[in-house]
């Protein structure tokens, strides 16, 4: 039985079946509403959405069709179209950061569930899913409130590949199967999709893998956005700025690791928005790259909107030069297929660029069709017929209790327990005489990261632990997170010698790293480590360590120091993060959570920012990026996380060798026989029927200790050792987060495809299956899989 599902009932209760009568609050302005506005054609809900379209567009004026090139779009009074604002939030929960979004009214704020790199480290795609339709249930209260718009710019679908990188908190970690994954759920579970199963049925969230949706349902709860395309990574690293900066990426690079998350989130979560990022790409600003943004409507099918990050299309001649005027920057991001402009560059230069000749009125007329697309779908348009599934959202389906608890189950799912010498945790509150919590991270609130909201409740790791132990003194050592004096050390040593046990919590926080910063250490900033260490000196049993931030930490010293027996990361955990530490401290919840990104040490900070190579170069001393390519030393691996119990796995099923002598026409055989010499592979292109190559693995768990608990499973895979083309030191290729009871046994089993799953990418950026055998990993358990003609 997959974990944790049983917090999930309110996806179907409230999203499902929610009922009532709305309450009074103030309503948004829609187009199309009787009795002067409704008669249009572009109103007629009876015509297909096509010609409803090109209906609207042919109404407008060349100014109107400029002004609906930036994300702030005024109204056009004498079609009865509002204003709208498509530029909102919903990273992890409805943010602040959006104009589209006011806390301003009947909402005064929203569930703050925990940032994506905590999420992403529960391995739960119902988890992430859920999340994503918690955030559509409150954005649709919110709208309906008049607080917000239907368009939101997110998931952050980029690969963390640096681990310095300021906003790498915002995404699900370095792998890109990981990330792909969560940019399926997160879009599918914002956007509405995959509420009910086949023929309408209701279904129970009792696992981690959804049941397919309804494929021809084009209408839209709200429009999911994943950003920013692509090779995006590095906010301000020494005279390298995302502004100017020009990601330097092989076709070997692009194919296996920074473009899979975008094409899993239009060829799978079917996303109706992409944002194309400030950086170029081998050369040509991102927004302005034709080849990189056609791909994902030729290839992929992608069919939606793309927006620029905002002002990226000023930045293509303001500070790329890639364009010889502003008209000319408007012109080639236009013609290039971005849609629209975050800002007012398009806006204010269109006319120009269109006057110029640079661009004729039909490239404006084919970004209007994208745009107003969405709006359509989201049901704008729809005048009385609006979709009356979603009007009854208000502000009581916003911080609700089931939203609460989804994000307390999210915290307590993602924490990662790094280090548990001699089962010193849990611990037995009863036996906890006094508590010192100290760090500058003990007492704040502010635990959401960047791209947060206001929170239901403000609380802190001190709230948490305080409500466990009545006896609990604070001090928080350091001034602020910098710690930049040790003028708070006495204070902080003082309460820890009295004390029966000690927790510190140090770590990162916003000031250290987000958007438009980056890191330059990987250590704790400024002298939180000789906090810990003259902590752990003095206090009288040893200390455990919590720390929080996005990026990862080089702690060796406390992985070595007995002094601290039990570490804790919590990254960024939300609203209800002290009091899901808490739980996991004094036993009330099982640790599971495990490391989504590779944690180095500080001598990785040698490595240029700017190189955007994954894979290792001895020749110049290049490490490598990832668990997949990193040859150097690590502080903790990725996929890294303990429990309060043992378990032991059992490998059940899974076969000894795939023929693909039904799946390879015969004129092909030997022509494969004969490539690459002692390295034969098949262009994945050439397997006819990869589907039915398809097989399971199956699994077996043993909780060895009493105490419930999850298991990550996570199956990797390595490539034969005959080829030698950067093929990755291993791949994750499949994971499930399974619940066992305490003493208790299950099974699960994780679907293999080879053609996806046991396929690498060589240098020319081709996909192809090696020949011969597959090693597949479980911990300690390997199992060979032959490929062969």
């Amino acid at each position: 039985m997959v974990s944790n599902s049983r917090f999930l009932v309110f996806f179907v209760s409230v999203f499902l079946v929610h009922s009532g009568s709305a309450t009074s609050y103030s309503k948004p302005q829609l187009p199309c509403q009787p009795p002067t506005h409704s008669s249009y054609p572009f109103c007629d809900t009876s015509l297909p959405i096509p010609a409803r379209l090109h209906s609207l567009v042919s109404l407008l004026t060349v100014d109107e069709k400029i002004q609906r090139l930036s994300d702030n779009n005024s109204a056009i009074p004498r079609l009865g179209i509002p204003a709208y604002e498509w530029w909102s939030e919903s990273l992890h929960g409805i943010a602040t950061n959006g104009p589209g979004i006011t806390f301003d009214g009947a909402v005064k704020s929203a569930t703050g569930f925990p940032q994506v790199i905590l999420t992403a480290a529960a391995f739960n795609r119902t988890l992430w899913r859920s999340i994503a339709a918690a955030a559509a249930v409150e954005a649709r209260a919110m709208f309906n409130s008049g607080q917000a718009g239907l368009t939101f710019w997110a998931p952050n679908v980029n690969v963390f590949v640096d681990p310095r990188w300021g906003r790498g908190q915002e995404t699900p970690g370095e792998d890109p199967m990981v990330v792909s994954d969560y940019a399926v759920e997160y879009v599918r579970g914002l956007q509405g999709q995959g509420l009910k199963g086949k023929n309408g049925r209701k279904y129970s969230l009792s696992g981690n893998r959804m049941p397919e949706e309804e494929e021809d349902d084009d209408r839209l709860m709200l429009s999911a956005c994943c950003k920013h395309l692509t090779a995006y990574d590095l906010e301000l690293w020494h005279n390298f700025s995302r502004y100017s900066f020009n990601a330097v990426v092989t076709r070997q690079d692009m194919e296996d690791t920074y473009e899979p998350p975008f094409k899993s989130c239009v060829e799978k979560g079917r996303a109706s928005c992409l944002m194309c990022a400030y950086n170029a790409v081998n050369g040509i600003p991102a927004c302005a790259n034709k080849d990189l943004l056609e791909k994902a409507r030729t290839d992929w099918g992608f069919e939606g909107y793309i927006t620029s990050d905002c002002d990226a299309v000023a930045t293509i001649f303001e500070y790329q030069q890639y364009a010889k005027s502003p008209e000319e920057a408007a012109g080639i991001a236009l013609k290039a297929g971005t849609d629209i402009n975050c800002g007012t560059y398009m806006l204010r230069n269109m006319k120009s660029a269109l006057e110029n000749k640079i661009v004729v009125e039909s490239d404006i007329d084919r970004a209007l069709l994208n745009l107003f697309s969405v709006q359509f779908r989201l049901g704008l348009f729809n005048g009385k017929a609006v979709n009356r599934k979603f009007e009854s959202f208000g502000p009581k389906d916003v911080c609700s209790s089931e939203h609460r608890r989804l994000a307390l189950e999210a915290a307590r799912q993602g924490i990662v327990l790094l280090k548990n010498e001699q089962k010193f945790l849990p611990l037995d509150k009863t036996r906890v005489s006094s508590l010192a919590v100290i760090g500058p991270m003990a007492n704040t609130s502010s635990l959401g990261g960047d791209y947060t909201g206001i929170p239901c409740a403000l609380k802190s790791v001190l709230d948490g632990l305080g409500e466990y132990i009545h006896k609990t003194s604070y001090a928080s050592g350091c001034l602020d997170v910098a710690c930049n004096s040790t003028d708070g050390f006495a204070e902080a040593v003082s309460i820890a010698k009295r004390a029966d046990y000690v927790i510190v919590v140090v770590g990162l926080d916003l000031s250290q790293e987000t958007e438009d910063h980056d890191r330059y250490s990987l250590l704790l900033p400024g002298h939180q480590m000789a906090l810990v260490n003259e902590l752990a000196g003095v206090s009288n049993k040893p200390l455990v360590l919590v720390l929080t931030g996005g990026g990862p930490l080089d702690i060796s010293f406390a992985k070595k120091d007995p002094r601290i027996a039990s570490v804790l990361w919590i990254g960024y955990p939300g609203e209800e993060g002290g009091k899901a530490l808490s739980e996991i401290v004094f036993g009330d919840y099982n640790p599971a959570g495990r490391l989504p990104l590779t944690w180095y040490p500080e001598s990785f900070t040698k490595v240029p920012m700017n190189d955007m190579n994954m894979r290792a170069d001895p020749s110049r001393g290049y490490p490598g990026r990832t668990y997949r390519f990193y040859t150097g030393e690590k502080v903790y691996e990725f996929g890294h996380g303990l429990s309060y119990s043992s378990f032991s796995l059992e490998l059940l099923s899974a076969p000894t060798r795939i023929s693909l002598s039904q799946s390879i026409k015969t004129k092909l055989r030997r022509s494969i026989l004969n490539r690459g010499g002692n390295e034969p592979y098949v262009h994945v292109d050439e397997v006819s029927n990869c589907n039915s190559l398809a097989f399971s693995v199956r699994v077996s768990l043993r909780n060895n200790g009493g105490m419930d608990g999850s298991r990550v499973v996570m199956l990797f895979s390595r490539a034969p050792t005959s080829y030698a083309g950067g093929a990755p030191q291993k791949q994750l290729i499949g994971f499930d987060r399974v619940h066992v009871s305490g003493n208790g046994v299950t099974e699960t089993s994780i679907s293999i495809e080879p053609c996806q799953h046991l396929s690498i990418v060589n240098v020319e950026g081709s996909r192809i299956l090696p020949l011969g055998d597959h090693i597949l990993s479980l911990e300690e358990i390997e199992h060979v899989v032959s490929v062969v003609i």
